[in-house]
């Protein structure tokens, strides 16, 4: 590649000084070794959404991701398979040792703040790399002085450019990108992981409830059941026959679940007795850890949890949306603002503040063509996500398996 004054220079003043720290805690695991660059603030529940689907789809790989200074990790969830840390500072010395211990398989690098030593000696190592979601934000020379003279350069470095809109593809391509190497695919957002349910249990309980209408308060506080329990007397005396299946935001309340049940003259079951409801019961206590994704699959409607109290933060409503829940849920949701802000806005999710608007809304939502649409929205937010995933996958599949080829 033909160098650039502006690179030359870049270069020479990252050479000045000592040369930085790097710590490297983590071992490098057996077998493949993808790494993800997230540079873009608020980025983490996505990329980690991505991570996971690669990791799915191809096992014995595992995923490194490394974030910019000013981007929290917090939203990642790392794993055994899913590694998290910081990306080195961009002096050649430290970068190198940085690809020597890491020897990753591949690149990902996600939006935008190119850091030109890191890529030019990723490339060097004939290591595939691609841009993806690449945003306007992402180039701003205002916040990069070295931009637009190098950004050419380290274009050219890519095997592909994903663009998350017209306008980014269009800043990118005026930066001097390849146009045969670019496209749109829209914007990379989190795409939610269907949560695990055993098929027997599920077919028991299907047959159990048989045709039953039923809906779900997830993730609920012992403030919380209070209300859900008043929406529950106040739907059933327009169904009586309504199931509602109550999920402890901390198991070791489900005692004072059942209690609580009992007080309001409300006939319950406990899960973790192994009780199985039948048409006599009106509450089920599933006070078990990780088995959310069958309680998700067998009620059409769910109240997410802590999200009515003012100290509250939210669940994740992804996993609802994945398996095709209506969402209901309450105001405080900073946790996951983005995602219900998404879901809702679709026509997904919507919001509630108190029993009387909870108890009027899964009245009006366990009737099947009002939860279905809801449903739809959902899966349509969730979808919108995967394609973008899928498009990654199969850049990752050419790319890995043609690497194979090369090396046998």
């Amino acid at each position: 590649m033909r160098g650039s004054l502006g690179l030359a220079a870049y270069k020479a003043l990252s050479l000045r000084g000592p040369t930085p720290q790097l710590d490297l805690p983590i071992p490098r695991p057996d077998g493949e070794l993808i790494w993800l660059h997230a540079a873009e603030p608020g980025s983490g529940r996505a990329v980690g959404d991505l991570a996971r689907s690669i990791i799915t789809a191809r096992p014995g790989l595992s995923i490194l991701v490394t974030t910019a200074e000013d981007v929290s990790a917090d939203r990642v969830n790392p794993t055994d398979t899913l590694l998290v840390t910081a990306a080195p500072p961009d002096h050649p010395t430290t970068v190198n040792r940085f690809l020597d211990h890491w020897r990753p398989n591949l690149l990902i690098w996600i939006w935008g703040g190119l850091r030109p030593n890191l890529i030019l000696s990723t490339e060097s190592r004939d290591i595939p790399m691609f841009l993806i979601n690449a945003g306007e934000a992402g180039f701003d020379a205002r916040r990069d002085r070295w931009l637009p003279e190098v950004s050419r350069q380290l274009l050219e470095t890519f095997d592909a450019v994903l663009a998350r809109s017209d306008d980014a593809q269009e800043k990118i391509l005026r930066l001097g990108c390849r146009p045969e190497i670019t496209s749109v695919t829209g914007p990379l957002q989190p795409t939610g992981q269907a949560l695990p349910a055993l098929d027997s249990d599920l077919t028991e309980m299907t047959d159990t409830l048989a045709g039953r209408p039923v809906w779900l308060a997830a993730g609920v506080t012992v403030h919380e059941w209070t209300t859900v329990l008043s929406a529950h007397r106040s739907a059933i005396r327009l169904s009586p026959r309504l199931l509602l299946i109550g999920v402890p935001l901390d198991p070791d309340d489900g005692p004072t679940f059942a209690q609580m049940c009992k007080k309001e003259g409300l006939r319950q079951a406990s899960w973790a007795d192994g009780a199985i409801p039948d048409d006599s019961h009106q509450v089920l206590v599933a006070d078990t850890k990780g088995e959310l994704g069958l309680w998700y699959r067998l009620a059409p409607v769910a109240f997410l949890g802590n999200s009515l109290l003012d100290n509250a933060s939210g669940c994740d409503p992804y996993p609802a949306a994945a398996v095709g829940v209506a969402i209901l849920y309450g105001p405080n949701v900073r946790g996951y603002l983005q995602s219900y802000s998404r879901l809702a806005a679709a026509g997904a999710a919507r919001i509630i503040n108190d029993a009387d608007s909870l108890s009027t809304a899964v009245s009006h939502l366990i009737a099947p063509d009002q939860a279905a649409q809801m449903a739809m929205a959902g899966w349509d937010v969730v979808s919108r996500g995967a394609d973008v995933s899928d498009r990654v996958l199969n850049l990752v599949h050419d790319a890995l398996d043609g690497t194979a080829d090369r090396t046998n």
